[in-house]
C-alpha cells in the first residue's frame, strides 16, 4: 500500500510560480512511476508531468513544456512539480499518483487527494 499527499497549492497571480510536492508514503518500487495529473471544472483529466522514481526517465506534457519541471527526491520520497509563468488555464486540481511502469500507459493504483492551483489573471 502506498500512501500519497500534495500540497503546495494555493493563488498566485498568472505569471507567477509555485512548486508542489508529493510525499509517498509505504512500499515504492523503484519501478514506480510518478505522474501529475490536473482536472479543470467540467474538463477531463489530463496528466501534465511523469517522472519514474528511479529517475531515468521524465515526461512533461506539450502544454505545459518549457514552464512546467518534474524532479523527485528518492531518499525523501518527494516527487516536485515546479510551475513556472503560470496561467488562468493552469487552474485546477492537481493530482499525484504512482503506480507500476507499463506500455503504453502506466498503471496508477495509487493517488493522493488532490492541491487546488488557482491562477487569477
Amino acid at each position: 500500500q502506498v500512501h500519497l499527499v500534495e500540497s503546495g497549492g494555493g493563488l498566485v497571480q498568472a505569471g507567477g510560480s509555485l512548486r508542489l510536492s508529493c510525499a509517498a508514503s509505504g512500499r515504492i518500487s523503484s519501478t514506480y512511476v510518478v505522474g501529475w495529473f490536473r482536472q479543470a471544472p467540467g474538463k477531463e483529466r489530463e496528466v501534465v508531468a511523469r517522472i519514474s522514481w528511479s529517475g531515468s526517465s521524465t515526461y512533461i506534457a506539450d502544454s505545459v513544456k518549457h514552464r512546467f519541471t518534474i524532479s523527485r527526491d528518492f531518499a525523501r520520497s518527494t516527487v516536485y512539480l515546479q510551475m513556472n509563468s503560470l496561467k488562468p488555464e493552469d487552474t485546477a486540481v492537481y493530482y499525484c499518483a504512482t503506480g507500476q511502469d507499463r506500455w503504453p500507459q502506466p498503471r496508477y493504483d495509487y493517488w493522493g487527494q488532490g492541491t487546488q492551483v488557482t491562477v487569477s489573471s
